[in-house]
């Protein structure tokens, strides 16, 4: 059974070309600090599943989230623009996951016209992926 978590996103974003990588997203007025800015789309697979699937990327963008019991979301089926989310070791959002749902919540105030960032953490890349955040306190890989 395929489960198609809930989602909202209280403060829209816009999606353009990233300086980090990629396309990102960016808010389109300001955030306040702490404030619930929304919940990734996606569809709540096993984590089997879910490492099939990157498998079969090749290398690919990933939007692969592991959750809990054995789960991972995977925000490339039924998107939101909160994938494109891109990590920073030096971010203004945090990620938490509560059941099925990952939120974004904002770390500090953000401005309008800012972009999106959020430390992910340990990552099925295992260190050995270059990091391109470009922050001053970049560890390098993820």
């Amino acid at each position: 059974m395929k489960i198609q978590p809930n989602f909202r996103i209280y403060y829209p974003v816009r999606v353009a070309k990233s300086k980090i990588q990629g396309r990102g997203a960016y808010a389109c007025s300001y955030i306040p600090s702490r404030r619930k800015i929304g919940s990734l789309a996606g569809e709540v697979i096993s984590l089997r599943e879910a490492r099939r699937r990157v498998k079969a990327l090749n290398g690919a963008p990933v939007n692969m989230v592991e959750l809990w019991n054995g789960k991972a979301l995977d925000a490339s089926v039924n998107p939101n623009d909160m994938r494109f989310i891109n990590h920073s070791c030096d971010p203004n959002t945090f990620m938490r996951v509560c059941g099925y749902q990952v939120e974004f919540y904002a770390l500090r105030d953000i401005a309008e016209g800012e972009e999106l960032s959020c430390n992910y953490g340990a990552t099925h890349h295992d260190g050995k992926l270059p990091c391109k955040c470009g922050s001053d306190n970049c560890k390098g890989f993820l």
